[in-house]
């Protein structure tokens, strides 16, 4: 058997050394872009051309009816494969994506720097002026739009809860130190709003929303501005990352700072980009934690997935591998939650027997 194997190898490699063709790369399918406006028609893919289980179709949508869900889309090269509305819900509803909008942010912050409206390694203070927070002057000179772009700024993040008045925004370690999930990241949009010398939310319209499509708006809420639109536009949102920050030929945001925001962007929670959470890392931390948990966020979907997650299971699911962008707007599937949930194991369960 070990003669025959190396045979068959210098068979192989013989004749690949006597061959003067090249082979031809395999190049995938451009994908597809719905039109603007955001109530355009947008085309679909069939279960049956993609092969998938059309028996796990009605269990998966129990389940998410079960859950309290509002809204569910599946996306494949851009085309939608299902989108489903339960407890009253409409394509043409508006609900709020919590923290998923974090990426948004961390999308504009991109957008900015490609502007040279501003740069993630200055200091925070370089736009907002000395005073921020309430640290000392030199701990808060220390803090950079990226620390507040990866979660590592430092500040308390027990005390005061969401609240980011300086008074309220206090020293717990450096800067680069600590990786803590944080309200302080809200942060961003003014320094946003102060570097582009308009509002955050025209500035996100005029150079996001609006070039791809997508409705919406931002409401204030407490200390938060959260971002409010139909399940479609979060869909919209999901394929511009899943292509990269580019919209049909059109680059939104370039792909060095995409490549930065969904990768591990720290050594101390790898499964973090810029405000991004990243699945199939070697470990991670959880919100309202220091613990250091091993293995995959969500071990039962892909490794590749990276993901904007929100309060009461508000998920973006973007999976390069599969050419694929899920949607989940609702309630909380069960308790009140920051960003993850059980929820999410049990629902790649049932995506996974709709795939596979």
């Amino acid at each position: 058997m070990k003669n025959l194997y190396f045979f068959v190898l210098a068979v192989f490699i013989g004749c690949s050394s006597d061959s003067n063709e090249t082979a031809t790369p395999i190049i995938a399918d451009p994908f597809y872009f719905p039109p603007i406006p955001e109530n355009a028609t947008w085309e679909t893919k069939s279960l049956q051309s993609l092969g998938w289980n059309e028996n796990a179709v009605a269990p998966l949508l129990s389940y998410l009816e079960e859950k309290h869900s509002k809204s569910f889309i599946v996306l494949v090269d851009g085309k939608i494969v299902m989108e489903n509305y339960f407890n009253g819900h409409t394509a043409t509803s508006n609900w709020y994506w919590a923290s998923a909008g974090k990426t948004l942010t961390s999308t504009m912050v991109g957008i900015a720097q490609q502007e040279n409206y501003l740069n993630i390694n200055d200091k925070v203070s370089d736009y907002l002026g000395n005073g921020w927070t309430s640290e000392p002057l030199a701990k808060e000179n220390l803090i950079t739009n990226k620390h507040l772009l990866t979660m590592t700024s430092g500040l308390d993040d027990v005390a005061n809860e969401d609240c980011v008045t300086p008074e309220c925004l206090v020293y717990k370690a450096d800067a680069g130190t600590r990786w803590a999930y944080h309200n302080s990241y809200v942060k961003l949009q003014d320094v946003i709003a102060e570097a582009t010398s308009q509002s955050y939310s025209n500035y996100f319209n005029a150079k996001l929303r609006d070039k791809i499509g997508m409705n919406g708006t931002w409401i204030q809420s407490g200390n938060n501005s959260v971002y409010w639109s139909t399940t479609r536009s979060m869909a919209r949102f999901g394929l511009l990352m899943l292509n990269k920050g580019k919209w049909n030929n059109d680059t939104i945001l370039n792909e060095n700072y995409f490549n930065e925001a969904t990768n591990t962007s720290q050594n101390i929670n790898l499964g973090y980009g810029y405000l991004w959470w990243l699945n199939g890392k070697a470990s991670y931390h959880l919100p309202q934690s220091q613990l250091q948990f091993s293995g995959s966020i969500i071990p039962e979907a892909p490794s590749d997935m990276f993901m904007a997650l929100g309060k009461n299971d508000q998920k973006i699911y973007v999976i390069p591998s599969k050419r694929m962008v899920v949607i989940r707007m609702g309630e909380a599937a069960d308790n009140v939650n920051l960003a993850l949930s059980d929820f999410d194991e049990v629902l790649w369960e049932k995506i996974n027997a709709l795939i596979n």
